[in-house]
């Protein structure tokens, strides 16, 4: 169990230190070739921002271990509404801007929505065709409602830099950093597996927990310096963007390059159930409010503890504190 933690917890800290060299990369790479702001800001930061789950669940359906990569999902979109939700309001009251409730926050929950509903028993590969239509549509509808001077491009000023940026530079940092985040991949998938089988845990409740909150990492990190330095206004739009991406590209990726049958019956069903709830929830408070505060970070908090305990089926959470203990 002790090589699958270090595994799994050193290929998350190198996951994490990648993934952000591949999103840096990318975007000035796009931006050299002229790509416009508003589409760097919306398609090429929120892919890169989704690389370590579309990586990690993505290798691990191909090995066969389609649990992991489907709790990975339904775990990080869980993470990125509660856990860093919550821990972002702890340090600063977050705005949501209207736009956020009108057109990112429809989508996000549609998306989960459609996700929970396509691993019911199974995820084959006409599954994962719909799902990556939809991220198709997704993307259509939020570029055609962006503005040139879209708050979605101002992801990619900070990215960006002042300095001039060298083509050959910028390509070898992308092609590294996503050499090495696969890579990284391989070690998360593998001690994921080494850790479930030691302490008699699914590879869902795994995939949903140590797997997913190492993969939400970067969008922690991001969040609560956001929140320091009092730049929150995109700090929602982004989560919510995250959880569309996570559903219809990560979940696409899943059911294209690795279909089978979701084993894990528990994760399947209430985890869907718990996700879609946790989502819904996060959007009334956020309508209701127009921000979110220190109370309503506490409700998300215990929220994802409710989960993991729910998802935990008792026993198998005996057993691990047991052996830990």
């Amino acid at each position: 169990m002790v090589l699958g933690l270090v595994f799994s917890l050193g290929g998350l800290v190198v996951l994490t230190l990648a993934s952000d060299q591949f999103v840096k990369g990318a975007a000035r790479l796009a931006v050299i070739f002229r790509v416009a702001p508003v589409i760097v800001g919306a398609v090429i930061v929120g892919f890169g921002t989704s690389a370590p789950e579309m990586v990690v669940s993505g290798l691990a359906a191909v090995d066969g271990n389609l649990d992991i990569g489907v709790g990975n999902v339904i775990g990080s979109n869980v993470a990125n509404i509660s856990l860093v939700l919550a821990a972002t309001s702890f340090v600063a009251v977050i705005p949501v801007q209207s736009v956020t409730l009108r057109r990112e926050a429809p989508i996000s929950v549609a998306s989960v929505l459609v996700f929970a509903g396509l691993i019911q028993g199974d995820l084959d590969r006409r599954e994962g065709a719909v799902l990556a239509v939809l991220l198709v549509c997704a993307l259509l509808l939020v570029l055609r409602a962006a503005r040139p001077d879209d708050p979605l491009a101002g992801d990619v000023g900070e990215l960006l830099g002042d300095e001039e940026h060298s083509t050959r530079r910028e390509t070898v940092r992308t092609s590294l950093a996503l050499v090495t985040v696969a890579a990284s991949a391989w070690f998360i998938v593998e001690g994921a597996i080494r850790v479930a089988d030691e302490l008699n845990l699914s590879g869902g409740f795994v995939g949903f927990t140590l797997v997913a909150v190492g993969t939400s990492a970067p969008e922690l990190v991001t969040a609560l310096a956001a929140a320091r330095q009092g730049e929150t206004e995109l700090l929602i739009g982004n989560l919510l963007g995250s959880n569309v991406f996570n559903s219809l590209a990560v979940g696409g990726v899943i059911g294209l390059v690795g279909p089978g049958p979701v084993l894990d019956t528990r994760l399947a069903q209430w985890g869907s159930v718990l996700m879609v709830a946790i989502v819904v929830i996060s959007w009334l408070m956020m309508m209701q409010g127009g921000r979110v505060t220190r109370r309503n970070g506490i409700i998300l908090i215990c929220m994802w503890i409710a989960s993991v305990v729910i998802l935990s089926g008792g026993d198998a959470l005996e057993d691990a504190l047991a052996l830990i203990g």
